[in-house]
């Protein structure tokens, strides 16, 4: 855990420096940001649409909000927390527009469950799979990632910013601008609609 604190301190300074260096002029100082951060955005992206294409169309939009509005970006914050938030509001849009849910065809949205449950974490991903399992482990991906597009937009982001993307309750709470209890009650609710969906795949 020290470990993983000291590496995400050492890629915030990074940031930092990027920041400054956009904020002074320098316009490829975005492009490395962009490089250092596409891959998660993507990733988050996919996990919220569940549509690579359109991962790949909302994580564009994402920069290109980050690029408008890091002019006035305050450095007594986090960029990259600020550029989750871009991602997860850009997400939930998209989610909630009409067009959106005419055109999918997901599992019906899993209503908030009013009776707080104990949760332990999900163990969403296989780190290592071996080679004789990839096709199990591609239809248990497609069945965990079904289940999480059965879940409302606001369960949905903090059970992937929670257990797939590994961040702490006080970086997801910044996130999604809500305090830590609202975080653990919603992630609670998330992670035990989940474990019924997945409860053949998770015994």
């Amino acid at each position: 855990m020290e470990d993983r604190n000291v590496a995400k301190d050492a890629d915030s300074r990074q940031d930092d420096a990027l920041v400054r260096a956009f904020q002074g002029g320098e316009q490829k100082a975005f492009d490395a940001l962009v490089k250092r951060h596409q891959g998660r955005i993507i990733n988050l992206c996919f996990r919220m649409l569940g549509d690579l294409d359109e991962a790949n169309d909302f994580a564009q939009e994402t920069f290109i909000k980050a690029f408008n509005g890091l002019g006035r970006f305050r450095l007594d914050a986090s960029f990259s927390t600020w550029l989750y938030r871009i991602a997860v509001n850009t997400c939930k849009n998209r989610l909630t527009s009409l067009a959106y849910r005419f055109r999918k065809k997901t599992l019906p949205i899993v209503e908030e469950n009013p009776m707080e449950t104990n949760s332990e974490p999900l163990h969403l991903e296989d780190s290592n799979p071996l080679p004789l399992k990839c096709m199990e482990d591609k239809e248990r991906a497609a069945r965990i990632q079904k289940a999480i597009s059965s879940l409302s937009p606001d369960q949905r982001s903090v059970v992937i910013l929670r257990d797939i993307e590994g961040l702490s309750y006080e970086e997801i709470a910044a996130i999604v601008r809500q305090n830590q209890g609202t975080v653990k009650s919603r992630l609670s609710r998330a992670r035990q609609a989940l474990k019924e969906r997945l409860r053949p795949i998770l015994i």
